[in-house]
């Protein structure tokens, strides 16, 4: 079991007339009930959301300074001043700087590109990287993915003459006065941030490379350039929205269905050889493989290695040479993915020595790749769940790491009520980055859990379902029409279903290395579905405690068990060697009571 308290199963308790919408639309009534229960609420808002194109996505000059930030590049490009684009090293900093890149250069544009080193710079612009294109001759500075709280390097800017355009989606930093939080605007000649208090653009979800398409979108019609297809740019900008946890809805749901679309058939080189080199070649598109399979591999590039590597594998025009950045850079993720594993393992370890008692763990891994942190804080906060810390050791005696958090617990502001402990940090409220001395290590850990306001109820995880339904239930047509309420992600989970006291018949050991089980489950009318789970060792400890080795030995040797559980899940379909079956992908389970 993870070392955490069971999860907490609710149900939503949405109410609408699920079988009038069902015919409306032409779809199961249960659809209807999780569409209402994402907050899908009216005719045209279920019309959108089912059936949205690019007509239903916002304005891009509602958005402060875009119009301002717009005009000025267009008099830098027809004046030939030199660009140069700074952008952040993962996924969204990376598709954010080729949707600029590609648009201004196709717009006329004398512009180049520069990415921090995570390791050498840190996050974002920072003054080496402003002096460095100073000396170069460089005019124009445009950030995106960053640049909102970089406020010593767009000052330098600005002493040496240059012009700055900040394109950004994280949050204004700010002063807390008596209460009051004081917003403070770094001084960029435009600050292109929907996040800024007095920014009138209806959507706030929109990732840096958002920002960006917002941005080439507004500055082409400024310019009368017509835009080259419909389709242009958005697989990248889908990729960037889906690697950069956005919120699923409004407009992002609309440009990563579409970014799936095209994607399956994309002209884009480099991403065709990720597709090749991955084994996705002729299956469809969906936005786990985005997620956790195209956008890793882009960003391994940065966290071991370059992020322009990644950069110059979405711009590769020689189909041989992408596949072997692709394959370069899928051995990278996959050494990522070791070195993740172990630094998990070794955070388990010492939260479990020394930091159980606390509610916000802060974890300092000296030997750490300091490009892992984010991921280590991510693993310990899913298997704690809990407001999680990892930091690393930089250079000259500095600490930096990454933060991730879960619901309740605003990361980003409780870090800004410690600021005077940091040297740097920035992010949102599930996730940040920081740096601090490391004498202040301590101090940070017993300032944070003593703020902390935390309740048990808070740390323990909460399983939303959207109704209790039996397995018998679902058929190849529901499951096709679920896939309708695709693409799924933050904000727009994956239908999750229960069934209480289902009979575990027998479970088998699959899989290359037998690292997963294939579970038959039976409802007690006899009728039975198979289901996949991925978390071998955590099923079969769960099942140990909640019933014994004996039990579990008869369920793995094929012998009838005594063994009930009720099981979250979702419906999908197996199909092999051109056949269907209905199958099933627990999400949780608790002990049935009998």
């Amino acid at each position: 079991m993870l070392d955490k308290p069971e999860a907490k199963w609710m149900i939503y308790n949405k109410r609408a007339d699920f079988n009038a919408i069902g015919e409306r639309f032409n779809i199961d009534p249960v659809l209807a009930r999780v569409i209402t229960n994402r907050g899908i609420v009216g005719d045209d808002a279920i019309d959108i959301y089912l059936n949205g194109g690019y007509e239903h996505t916002h304005e891009p000059s509602l958005m402060k300074d875009m119009d301002k930030g717009c005009r000025i590049m267009k008099e830098k490009i027809e004046a030939g001043a030199r660009i140069r684009i700074v952008s952040d090293y993962d996924v969204d900093g990376v598709t954010s700087n080729y949707i600029l890149l590609e648009g201004l250069e196709h717009a006329g544009a004398d512009v180049d590109y520069e990415i921090p080193d995570r390791v050498r710079d840190g996050y974002g612009i920072n003054e080496r990287i402003i002096q460095e294109a100073y000396d170069a001759g460089v005019d124009t500075i445009i950030t995106c993915d960053n640049g909102i709280a970089a406020f010593p390097a767009i000052e330098l800017a600005k002493k040496l003459g240059m012009t700055v355009i900040v394109t950004d989606h994280h949050e204004v930093p700010y002063d807390e006065v008596d209460g009051e939080k004081i917003y403070k605007l770094v001084p960029a000649d435009a600050v292109i941030d929907h996040k800024q208090e007095d920014c009138g653009y209806p959507f706030k979800g929109l990732c840096g490379a958002g920002v960006a398409y917002k941005f080439i979108r507004n500055l082409y019609r400024m310019m009368d350039i017509e835009w080259p297809d419909e389709d242009w740019l958005i697989e990248i900008l889908a990729l960037g929205t889906q690697c950069d946890v956005m919120d699923l809805v409004d407009e992002n749901r609309i440009y990563v269905r579409n970014g799936l679309r095209v994607m399956a058939n994309t002209k884009n080189v480099g991403l065709r050889a990720l597709i090749e080199v991955n084994g996705l070649a002729g299956k469809k598109m969906s936005a786990y493989m985005f997620g956790f399979i195209i956008g890793p591999c882009i960003n391994a590039a940065g966290r071991l290695d370059s992020a322009k590597r990644g950069l110059e594998l979405l711009r590769s025009t020689d189909y041989t040479k992408a596949l072997e950045y692709a394959e370069e850079v899928k051995k990278i993720n996959e050494e990522r993915k070791e070195m993740t594993q172990k630094g998990r393992e070794e955070g388990i370890e010492i939260v479990k020595e020394h930091y159980m008692e606390d509610k916000v763990l802060v974890v300092c891994m000296p030997e750490l790749h300091e490009s892992l942190a984010g991921l280590v804080a991510g693993k310990l906060r899913e298997n704690f769940y809990k407001p999680t810390i990892v930091l690393t050791r930089g250079e000259g005696g500095m600490l930096k790491g990454s933060a991730r958090s879960i619901e309740g617990y605003n990361i980003y502001e409780e870090l800004n009520n410690v600021k005077h402990l940091l040297a740097k940090f920035g992010g949102h409220a599930m996730a940040a980055g920081l740096s601090l001395e490391e004498d202040k290590l301590e101090e940070l850990r017993t300032e944070l859990n003593r703020r902390q306001s935390l309740t048990e109820d808070d740390l323990t995880e909460t399983v939303m379902f959207d109704c209790a339904m039996p397995i018998s239930y679902i058929s190849e047509k529901l499951v096709d029409d679920i896939s309708r309420l695709e693409p799924f992600g933050k904000a727009n989970e994956k239908p999750k279903f229960a069934q209480a006291n289902l009979h575990i018949k027998r479970a088998t050991v699959c899989g290359k290395e037998g690292q997963y089980l294939r579970i038959i489950f039976e409802d007690e009318n006899g009728y039975t579905v198979t289901g996949m789970e991925f978390n071998k060792e955590g099923f079969l400890q769960a099942i140990k405690e909640w019933f014994n080795d004996e039990e579990c030995d008869k369920m793995l040797n094929g012998q009838d068990t005594n063994i009930y559980l009720n099981v979250a899940y979702y419906p999908s379909l197996n199909e092999y060697m051109g056949r269907r079956s209905v199958q099933i992908e627990p999400i949780s389970y608790k002990k049935a009571e009998r």
